[in-house]
């Protein structure tokens, strides 16, 4: 069949992850036109990509489509310029082509969730998950019957890769941050479309590893195209302009996690439960003994290792914390909004933050807090680092 020498690389399923995507969203109207290409009613693929490279002029990868299913309508059996690897642009579209395949956009059974995700605090409706690996990014929503994909879209990285290290590496970092905020378009040169979402990177835990550079955004491509090559930019993540809108009307600032992990395991909700339990038994110790003065044992939950944001070492930090609760009679912790993340990139890590209280007879405070617990070789979870923010 024609077909079958026209295209290369894994074909897109129109059907896949339909429950998630607009039936009219740009990606879901081109995988429907390849599906008909496969079927071979070219004149439907035609029609289709007519409407979609009308509303989406922009779209390069449905150009070039609409070129290829218009040149087999006349009959002639042509290879296809998606196999030219020579030119830099076709590579470019070719990448994006696998990157949109069905392998890719599929999404995983109904009822599994991101790993990464152990517990989203009753205050959070959403999370951004992005996997890096596979150039895609999901948009989780919790309500009262758990967690779900609502969007699923393509996503853009560095032209490096992912793993970032160092200022000027061209890498998109692996970790979990936070939206600082959202930058228009017309405070932003065209190059990111319609905005930008900041991200706090580095965090916490890519700083205690050294980890350097800044200006890590998730934003939009420039106004001629309709999305960037899979790995083109210096490190954000990009998006079509429309699917970054979409997700700036949903996040909050500050406050909806953006997780960009090397690679995502999807899991049933019942295999994250051991875990979380042990965690938020972990916690409440920590806040307990530090509620009852009983400095020793609170001091425990902090592991060998462990570093303040500031660089105190767990010798400095156990003496200042002596001194302090030494001259205290009254110390109430209270812990709420309380979300657990399993570090992406990193064994037996997770990231607690929550908002903390603290009453004592003479000071009062309120705070959010990051706290990295890891796996320690007996199986106790300890704090390795920790601030307040």
């Amino acid at each position: 069949m024609i077909v079958a020498s026209v295209f290369v690389g894994p074909v897109i399923a129109a059907g896949s992850g339909a429950q998630q995507r607009p039936v009219d969203h740009p990606e879901t109207r081109l995988a429907q036109a390849v599906d008909a290409m496969q079927g071979g009613n070219y004149s439907g693929a035609s029609q289709q990509l007519a409407a979609l490279v009308h509303d989406e002029p922009n779209f390069r990868l449905a150009q070039l489509m609409y070129g290829q299913v218009l040149a087999l309508r006349s009959g002639a059996r042509i290879g296809s310029p998606l196999a030219d690897d020579q030119d830099p642009k076709l590579r470019d579209l070719l990448a994006e082509y696998r990157q949109r395949s069905d392998k890719l956009r599929a999404l995983p059974t109904p009822g599994l969730v991101p790993a990464v995700l152990l517990k989203l605090s009753d205050e959070l409706r959403h999370a951004v998950v992005v996997d890096l690996a596979k150039g895609r990014a999901y948009l989780m929503e919790q309500d009262r019957s758990g967690l779900r994909v609502v969007r699923n879209l393509y996503a853009g990285i560095g032209r490096s890769g992912f793993g970032k290290q160092s200022e000027g590496d061209l890498r998109t970092p692996v970790g979990i941050y936070r939206i600082n905020g959202w930058l228009a378009d017309d405070q932003l040169p065209p190059l990111y479309g319609s905005g930008a979402l900041p991200l706090n990177y580095p965090n916490s835990w890519d700083r205690s590893l050294g980890r350097t550079g800044s200006g890590i955004w998730l934003h939009g491509v420039p106004p001629e195209t309709y999305v960037r090559a899979p790995r083109s930019s210096e490190g954000c993540v990009t998006f079509a302009n429309d699917d970054l809108l979409a997700l700036k009307g949903t996040v909050s600032v500050g406050a909806t996690p953006v997780i960009l992990a090397d690679s995502l395991e999807w899991v049933s909700e019942a295999r994250l439960a051991d875990d979380r339990v042990q965690l938020v038994k972990a916690i409440e110790h920590w806040r307990s003994r530090w509620s009852a003065l009983d400095t020793q044992a609170y001091l425990d939950d902090y592991a060998a290792d462990f570093r303040t944001d500031d660089g105190m070492d767990k010798a400095a930090f156990s003496d200042y914390k002596l001194r302090v609760n030494a001259g205290k009679r009254r110390v109430e912790i209270g812990i709420s909004e309380l979300s657990l993340f399993a570090y992406p990139g990193e064994s037996g890590l997770v990231v607690a933050q929550f908002m903390q209280k603290y009453v004592s007879d003479n000071f009062a405070s309120s705070s959010r807090k990051d706290q990295y617990w890891r796996r320690q070789n007996d199986g106790r979870w300890k704090i390795v680092r920790e601030m307040n923010r």
